[in-house]
């Protein structure tokens, strides 16, 4: 611990000249305007208000401060010596065209939020094609996608090294990914219908609940009162897979409504390196929400949004042979295919009192019905979900104090069978689980010296049904050495209840037997973890720089024993000692108006200790570095991304008792992905061109025993790398501007 904190001391002076000017930007009826620009006059870029209305920006040689915002009169004003500014702009009747000269910046970091949270911009999410939101974190050091089922295409999004099911997936402030919908439920998730994602790492607020042991992401999807009238996006790749994106904005008084289409189309049935397994599954998806929106949350009186969709998805991948419509449970061609089919609803409703009270209250509901085929098993499985929480908030003196009650309630029924029994597996049967969790938080944000000092004290009890009462305390502090540098520490627990199937699917896909050895208890941990940051410029150079240590310490933990038996998994509660240890430092640099470079470094100890013995746990890669590099001329007419990852070694589950022809080696290969786009503007149209995995690395015959996917050592779980190599693609994306 005490080498990260030299190295943060060496590498980031904590003493800084740069000055900047902070402000808030809102509209006639002083409500907040989120999203909107910020920047100096002359200059190609600046920066964009957070979800508050609030902005900060370094201060220019320019004394002249520019505020836009769609469908509003863009405001200027003259800066002297003002630190803070406040922008109120009036609203445009009338408008026949606004012109935004100002760009976002791609990944944010505000200086005002008192936990260190990363905002992931639609000028970043740009860079790349972004079909759906597994897709979005290409340029991200924070986050890494991990493939769980290499047949299905199945994803998870991890953080600090953990499974994502540690991570707290958030879709509008809503736990929608839970259970069933784990397993597929980012993927659903167009990248066209993203806003802006918020990324933080360790234990977090408690508002949104117990869980957020290594991170919380929360998605937040284009509001209808501020996003393009219509938005029409079309992508297909080298294996002519297709999507389509449609959406659609109406306004009426203090309604204003959000509807999106997205659909996916199959892929051809494509075989590379010779194994008889697709590389890429056929997947067809079709999806329809809506979201409503009344009034505004800052204003006095009541305030409301409404969310619907429906997906309907199909996943069919395995042998290049297998038809889906004969050989689903076959013993003689390997298949797998899922279907799902889910319906959603969610509301946020508020009373605003006056500026310093409010009241809200959140629902939200889901029911998912899914039927799997993976080999010879047979998966079905029906979950219904439920959320309500309802909050309190109350402003005072230097303290902002939100507290209230919730509820969760879950209902989740499995059933396993085999269509042949040759390999002796005993998990077959039905599997339920229902969760009734009502629970009361209650958490303080208070300020000191000139609000220099933040401390944020949270608690939260639930109780849960089967398992009892469960304290989850957590308390994060920032502190501002300047305007430029900031320090943050937090340290909290969390718990959560595993659901083995839906979250480690690649058990199901493989010749495995599970073995249960006990019943498991609630996972639960205790992180902690400190950050520093630091924004400078100096001349016609700005960015900043970033680092932060985060450690977690489990106290029970289900993770499966791949190492025993080689045809086993066995799952059982892991009490002794486990920890994962994750280091980021992270340099992005702004060169004049056009060019954007940034690197970044992860490293990651991921263990547990058995005995004497520290044992790495798989799929990890110690070493992580990224670098990208962005090229977009003061025209705006196009622009260039380009983007490195390089992957240190993993380890993998040991084969050493298969016969020689099935073991595989203790560590994967180190390897390098390197990714492009183009992107050409027109007005309201823009076009790209991208290549995923230019030198088309690939990890070849990733399955074992693909020879004879019936045999007990057939096993998808040593999946490291890509598997489907070079992919090209291109799209294009159509814009209708508000009149």
């Amino acid at each position: 611990m005490k080498i990260y904190i030299i190295i943060v001391g060496l590498l980031f002076p904590v003493c800084s000249y740069t000055q900047v000017v902070t402000g808030k930007v809102t509209n006639s009826n002083d409500e907040p305007l989120i999203g909107a620009n910020v920047y100096w006059v002359n200059a190609a870029s600046g920066t964009t208000t957070d979800n508050q209305g609030a902005f900060e920006i370094e201060k220019s040689d320019e004394k002249k401060l520019i505020a836009s915002y769609v469908g509003h009169q863009p405001d200027t004003i003259d800066i002297t010596n003002q630190t803070f500014i406040t922008f109120q702009l009036n609203s445009i009747e009338n408008l026949e065209e606004v012109v935004v000269k100002d760009r976002k910046d791609g990944v944010v970091f505000s200086n005002i939020n008192a936990i260190k949270t990363e905002q992931i911009t639609t000028t970043e999410l740009k860079k790349a094609a972004c079909c759906d939101l597994a897709g979005c974190f290409g340029t991200q050091t924070s986050v890494q996608p991990q493939t769980t089922n290499v047949i299905t295409n199945a994803k998870e999004l991890r953080i600090l090294g953990l499974s994502g099911v540690y991570n707290q997936v958030l879709i509008d402030g809503f736990p929608m990914i839970q259970g069933l919908t784990y397993t597929y439920g980012i993927s659903s998730i167009p990248g066209t219908l993203v806003d802006n994602i918020f990324i933080s790492k360790g234990t977090n607020s408690v508002l949104q609940g117990y869980e957020s042991i290594a991170g919380q992401i929360n998605v937040i999807t284009k509001e209808p009162d501020n996003a393009d009238p219509l938005l029409l996006n079309v992508y297909v790749n080298s294996f002519m897979e297709k999507h389509v994106n449609v959406n659609y904005v109406f306004k009426k008084g203090k309604w204003s409504n959000l509807a999106a289409f997205h659909t996916v189309q199959p892929a051809s049935r494509i075989d590379r390196d010779e194994d008889n397994f697709l590389d890429l599954p056929l997947l067809t998806r079709y999806m329809f929400s809506n979201k409503w929106k009344y009034g505004k949350e800052t204003n006095w009186g009541w305030n409301s949004k409404i969310g619907v969709r429906f997906l309907n998805e199909n996943r069919v991948g395995g042998q290049e042979y297998f038809d889906v419509a004969t050989d689903k449970g076959s013993t003689t061609v390997y298949g797998q295919s899922v279907t799902i089919n889910q319906p959603e609803i969610w509301t946020k409703t508020g009373y605003r009192f006056d500026d310093n009270n409010n009241l809200a209250f959140f629902a939200s509901g889901f029911y998912q019905n899914q039927n799997s085929y993976f080999g010879t098993v047979k998966y079905n499985a029906q979950q219904l979900n439920f959320y309500a929480n309802a909050q309190y908030e109350k402003k005072y003196s230097t303290h902002d104090l939100k507290t209230g009650v919730s509820f969760r309630h879950l209902n989740i029924n499995e059933e396993v069978n085999f269509t042949d029994d040759d390999l002796a597996r005993t998990y077959a049967g039905n599997y339920q689980r229902i969760e009734y969790i009502p629970g009361v938080f209650a958490e303080n944000t208070m300020r000191f010296l000139d609000d220099r000092l933040t401390w944020i004290a949270g608690i939260r009890a639930d109780h849960h049904n089967q398992f009892g009462l469960k304290v989850t305390p957590r308390t994060l502090v920032k502190f501002d050495f300047s305007a430029q540098s900031t320090i943050r520490a937090n340290i909290g627990k969390g718990w959560r209840t595993a659901n083995v199937f839906s979250e480690n699917i690649n058990l199901l896909v493989s010749s495995r037997d599970i073995i249960f050895e006990e019943a498991l208890q609630p996972e639960e941990a205790i992180n902690y973890g400190i950050n520093y940051i630091h924004k400078y410029e100096v001349g016609t150079v700005s960015g900043y720089l970033s680092t932060d240590f985060y450690r977690t310490e489990f106290q029970n933990q289900v993770f499966p024993d791949y190492d025993t038996d080689a045809t086993q998994a066995i799952l059982t509660n892991y009490r002794g000692t486990s920890i994962s240890s994750g280091f980021q430092a992270e340099v992005l640099m702004r060169l004049g108006k056009s060019v954007e470079v940034k690197t970044g470094y992860n490293y990651l100890d991921v263990f547990r200790q058995e005995g004497d013995t520290k044992v790495l746990l798989p799929f990890n890669s110690k070493h992580n570095v990224l670098a990208t590099f962005s090229y977009r001329p003061t025209s705006d007419k196009f622009h260039i991304d380009l983007n490195a990852h390089w992957y240190g070694k993993q380890r993998l589950p040991n084969t050493s008792n298969n016969p020689p022809e099935y073991q595989r080696p203790d560590f994967s290969k180190p390897y390098t992905i390197v990714n492009t786009q183009f992107t050409y503007n027109f007005k309201a149209l823009e076009l790209y061109v991208g290549i995923e995995n230019i030198f088309d690395f690939r990890q070849r015959q990733p399955i074992i025993s693909w020879e004879n996917p019936f045999s007990p050592y057939f096993d998808t779980s040593s999946v490291w790398g890509p598997t489907r190599g070079r992919e090209i693609y291109m799209g294009f994306r159509y814009y209708l501007k508000e009149e």
